[in-house]
């Protein structure tokens, strides 16, 4: 007698509908390098997040996960530096205020303590996941682009990582947690918005 396995889940999941191109839609070359522009300013501003948190909580108990974290983000923002000359990309016109605001937000979340610089990486890795994961959708219509979805695949699983961190260091008890994430995410979505356009 042979015995009968349960289902997959995956193979009782309904096929994946893909995105079709719309009329307005950039051509491919300039959907991508809007993906590898905002990515680079993305991953620009998440270092420069972390820089801001490190120069108050460098020396706490948090300094060495803040730290691992920045690491992963220099990783990421060293990828992206490269492939923008080897696509012949052009950074975002709006890097010199991501330095400053990246910054600002890192050093001002900290300052709040602990749990709220916790917060701050859980608001933006959440949005970046979404933000990878539409990407990545994206890409798998594109054969021809395998390999970026392949990094933008493994630098969301970092992201999502460094969420886990965040909740697990107790983001959700910082002060006016609700309000803190939303504000943040905000803000993120529309850095997000205008660094793939200018």
């Amino acid at each position: 007698m042979t015995r009968r396995h349960a289902p997959d889940p995956d193979d009782l999941a309904p096929p994946k509908r893909r995105r079709r191109r719309l009329p307005g839609d950039p051509p491919a070359e300039a959907s991508v390098a809007r993906m590898l522009r905002v990515d680079q300013a993305g991953e620009y501003g998440a270092r420069r997040i972390y820089e801001g948190q490190l120069a108050v909580l460098g020396r706490s108990k948090a300094g060495p996960t803040i730290r691992h974290m920045y690491e992963q983000e220099r990783e990421h923002l060293a990828t992206f530096d490269g492939l923008l000359p080897e696509r012949r990309v052009r950074p975002t016109l709006l890097s010199p205020f991501w330095h400053m605001a990246g910054f600002a937000l890192g050093a001002a979340t900290a300052l709040m303590g602990e749990r709220a610089a916790m917060a701050c990486t859980v608001a933006v890795e959440e949005t970046i996941d979404r933000h990878y994961a539409g990407q990545a959708e994206v890409l798998e219509t594109r054969p021809e682009e395998a390999g970026l979805r392949d990094t933008i695949e493994r630098f969301r699983a970092e992201e999502l990582e460094h969420r886990d961190i965040g909740l697990a260091h107790e983001a959700e008890q910082a002060p006016a947690y609700p309000l803190l994430s939303a504000a943040i995410k905000a803000g993120s979505r529309a850095a997000i918005w205008l660094s793939e356009r200018f």
